[in-house]
């Protein structure tokens, strides 16, 4: 018995990603918006119903698109921050971002799915909630370990600003100052709003060294949040 159910297992995981793998073409063709689980389903040789016992709706479909896509990001970002090795925190946080730039790059209808404009009729759940703060987290853990070993360098938070900052670090960063919760929402923030620059082509014939744009730009960023100091 246990044989048999390990092979339904398999086949049902191997048809979970034969539907996604589709899927994650159609939008590449024509977008989060006109996903279809009918289209789906007729790429794969599959009956409409048959589709719907793995997703039952569009909705859950894109959901797990979305998360799939957020914890890819998230790898990336993890990944390289693992592997920068013993080297100052300015520089795990260029390192991390150059590396979340990557990934963006390579999977452009991936990372529109996720941070381009909103899919009409769909509403993101909790479950997204996550995966999504994955790369926030990394920059996060960074500037924690600064704060830890060396402080941040940081300005005083405006008065007017000061209940605000109180919420967002009792919210995001309960390790660090409040100057610090402001700065740092305010540079993950900027980074993608850089990444989608590139991604969604703003850029196009206005940065022509977009490596060396990007990574002064991510430096002015660690610079930002506190990080003073890189090899």
């Amino acid at each position: 018995m246990s044989a048999v159910r390990g092979a339904r297992e398999r086949a049902r995981t191997e048809i979970t990603a034969a539907i996604k793998d589709e899927a994650r073409r159609q939008l590449a063709d024509q977008g989060a918006a006109k996903l279809s689980l009918r289209a789906v389903a007729r790429e794969l040789g599959m009956v409409s119903s048959a589709l719907y016992r793995y997703f039952p709706s569009r909705d859950d479909l894109l959901t797990a698109l979305i998360v799939d896509a957020y914890d890819a990001i998230g790898d990336t970002a993890e990944t390289a921050l693992a592997g920068a090795g013993a080297v100052s925190a300015r520089t795990r946080w260029v390192t991390v971002c150059m590396a979340v730039r990557g990934w963006a790059l390579a999977r452009p209808h991936e990372y529109a799915l996720i941070y381009g404009s909103p899919v009409p009729g769909y509403t993101a759940p909790s479950a997204t909630i996550g995966p999504a703060s994955r790369v926030a987290l990394a920059l996060i853990s960074i500037a924690g370990d600064a704060y830890r070993s060396d402080g941040l360098a940081l300005p005083p938070v405006a008065p007017a600003l000061r209940p605000e900052a109180e919420r967002l670090a009792a919210d995001i960063t309960p390790d660090l100052p409040p100057a610090a919760a402001v700065a740092l929402a305010a540079a993950w923030a900027q980074l993608f709003g850089l990444l989608s620059f590139e991604v969604f082509g703003q850029f196009n014939r206005v940065v022509t060294d977009r490596d060396a744009f990007f990574e002064r730009a991510v430096e002015n960023l660690a610079e930002s949040v506190g990080l003073l100091r890189r090899e």
